[in-house]
């Protein structure tokens, strides 16, 4: 399972390396550049399926909340 993963804003173009919840989905997110607050689109479970290279590790155990 990997939980490093590089979230990018849609808005502003900013990239972050972040690690990702293991016990959860994380829904909210502000970026560091622009201060967006991040949600997932609609259908994503948390904002690492929807900005990041990676899922997050719930999706990647495939036992998504």
């Amino acid at each position: 399972m990997e939980l490093i993963a590089t979230l990018v804003c849609p808005r502003c173009g900013q990239e972050a390396t972040e690690t990702m919840p293991t016990a959860f989905c994380q829904y909210f997110y502000e970026c560091r550049g622009c201060r967006a607050v991040l949600r997932p689109k609609r259908g994503d479970c948390c904002v690492f399926c929807s900005y990041s290279d990676k899922t997050c590790p719930p999706t990647q155990g495939e036992s998504c909340c």
